[in-house]
């Protein structure tokens, strides 16, 4: 139990792949000017992150590997991790449709987020098992919720406030973001 909570504390605050390893940028500035967005796809998200780290692991190990296909472990990961997206969107389209209209053209970009299939090579990667690969997984979707939520807590609280002209828009969201990343750097070594 100790181990686990080590893996998903460390992927949520020291190797947050949003806030320190910059990965998966394009979400993170497009979905979190709205915190019920940002929730919104920060639990899709987790759900790819989750399952296609899993369903990654078992592609590699039952199928590339045995064959000696790892080098086309990219192209099968981004096939997975596409039909999850598709699974995901369909199920938006059904059962939240504002959700899904909130989302929008980010949704679809889950596919290209390479926060996602980082997570995926990560676990390979690091040769971890099934059961840690999952736990990575659901650890790193979990991290980038926290970031976004933060995040457009963060946006949220800049539109009340009076900005310089020359600050307002992208500008102020890349020094909140700049500075957010920042606090998260200092989790850097806590768990060794």
């Amino acid at each position: 139990m100790k181990e686990i909570l080590i893996i998903i504390l460390s992927a949520v605050f020291v190797e947050n792949f949003v806030l320190t390893k910059f990965l998966g940028i394009c979400p993170f500035v497009g979905v979190s000017k709205r915190l019920n967005t940002a929730i919104g796809m920060g639990g899709a998200v987790i759900f790819v992150m989750t399952l296609s780290s899993a369903i990654t692991k078992l592609v590699y190990d039952f199928l590339l590997k045995p064959f000696e296909l790892e080098y086309l472990e990219t192209i099968a990961f981004i096939l997975v991790i596409a039909s999850l997206v598709q699974f995901v969107e369909v199920v938006l389209k059904k059962i939240f449709p504002p959700l899904y209209k909130a989302l929008g053209i980010y949704l679809p970009l889950i596919t290209t987020n390479c926060a996602v299939l980082g997570a995926a090579l990560m676990g390979i990667e690091r040769d971890y098992s099934l059961g840690v690969a999952v736990i990575f997984g659901f650890g790193v979707g979990l991290g980038f919720t926290v970031a976004l939520v933060l995040f457009a807590g963060v946006r949220e609280r800049i539109e009340e406030n009076d900005i310089p002209e020359s600050l307002k828009g992208f500008s102020i969201s890349l020094i909140a973001a700049a500075l957010v990343s920042l606090a998260f750097f200092g989790f850097q070594g806590l768990f060794s």
